[in-house]
Parts: structure tokens; C-alpha cells; sequence
């Protein structure tokens, strides 16, 4: 089995409904509408202001930060298509245990990838803060399963250290997938690379070992 590509336009339209809400909210326009499943940009920035270490504007890239095994990482907001609640999911038959199964996002079929099993941390049961990340890269869309999602926020890149500059603030077991870390104040925010994890030969080999 291999990782769904995305087909519909409205799914990788989400995207750019998000930074166009985020610039409507900075412009005081009336936001576009979101699914009811799908986190409200605004839910996604409520903490921004307030978050110890984030000056209340900074010019950066955007990221979307979420929570892992207690630690912070973050992807690019451009890779991120949407953000959704735990929905249900189909199992699929012969895959890796670090595949969920499947779910229909909007008239889309998206393979859906625990990413604590997928980097062989342990599994953490569902709740209530458990979100989907819809993440795109050319035309490969992943729903991962992560602990919960806390914010959108800009991140300068004189705080971006790359993985080539001598650091341990990357755990080994998410190295291969990480394009660096940012320091904000006391927060350390691993930030991954959609392409890296997307493309790496274990997502593509979703096939269970006999």
C-alpha cells in the first residue's frame, strides 16, 4: 500500500483558506468559514499572544506547532492543509502498525499515520486534545495523528538553528526527519521537514513484514 494522493481541490484549498483567514484577522475582516471538525484559525492563534518567549510580532516564516512524548515541533504552515479532530477511521488490512487505516477528508481518501508509532516512541491513547495534521508536499497527502496542536506562529529564522550546526536539542529518533530547531525563549521547537518524513523510505513502504 502506498500513501493516498490528494484529488480534491477543495481539501488542498485549505491551506490558503487558513493564511487568508490569519491575514483577515490581522486586517479586522470576517474571517471565511471552516468545516465543523476542522480547528478555527482562531482557536489555532488564541494562545499566541500570551505564549511565554513569542514577541507579539515578529517577522518569520509561519509554522504550526503541536505536541509530541511532551516535546514541541512544528511543521511550515504552506505543508499543512488542515487540521481536524480525531474522526473515524477504516482499518486497513496488512500495513505497518503505524498505520491507522484511512479516512475520508472531505471527499478525499487520506491514509492516517500515528506518529508516535511511526517513530517508535510509545503509543499514547486518544482524547479529546488528540488532533489529525493533513500534510502535503507535492502531490503526497498524510493525515499524522500527534497529541494536540497549540498554535500558529511566525518563526524568525535568526532563531532556526539547521541540523548541521552542532546541537542536541533533536532526539535521534526524530533526526532524520527535522530540518532544525528554533529557540523562543525558553521554548524549543523541533521543526520537521514534510518532505524528508513524507518521502522517507519507511513512510513509502507501508507494507506489514511477515
Amino acid at each position: 500500500m502506498r500513501p493516498e494522493v490528494g484529488s480534491n481541490p477543495v481539501a488542498s484549498d485549505d491551506l490558503n483558506m487558513l493564511q487568508r483567514a490569519l491575514l483577515a484577522q490581522q486586517r479586522g475582516a470576517h474571517p471565511p468559514a471552516w468545516g465543523a471538525s476542522a480547528l478555527q484559525p482562531e482557536q489555532l492563534r488564541a494562545n499566541a499572544a500570551t505564549a511565554p518567549g513569542v514577541p507579539t510580532e515578529v517577522p518569520g516564516e509561519q509554522y504550526l506547532a503541536f505536541t509530541l512524548l511532551d516535546l514541541e515541533f512544528a511543521f511550515k504552515a504552506e505543508y499543512i492543509q488542515s487540521v481536524e479532530r480525531l474522526l473515524d477511521v477504516t482499518p486497513v488490512p496488512n500495513v505497518a502498525p503505524w498505520v491507522r487505516g484511512v479516512i475520508n477528508l472531505r471527499g478525499s481518501i487520506a491514509s492516517v499515520v500515528d506518529l508516535r508509532t511511526f517513530l517508535d516512541r510509545e503509543p499514547l491513547p486518544y482524547n479529546p486534545r488528540t488532533r489529525l495534521l493533513s500534510v502535503q508536499y507535492n502531490e503526497m497527502v498524510i493525515c499524522l495523528v500527534v497529541d494536540s496542536v497549540s498554535e500558529m506562529l511566525p518563526i524568525p529564522d535568526n532563531v532556526i538553528a539547521s541540523v548541521s550546526t552542532r546541537q542536541t536539542n533533536i532526539p535521534l529518533w526524530v533526526a532524520p526527519y527535522a530540518a532544525g530547531t528554533a529557540v523562543l525563549g525558553k521554548r524549543v521547537i523541533v521543526l520537521l521537514d514534510a518532505a524528508r518524513l513524507l518521502f522517507s523510505e519507511k513512510m513509502q513502504h507501508y507494507e506489514a513484514l511477515d
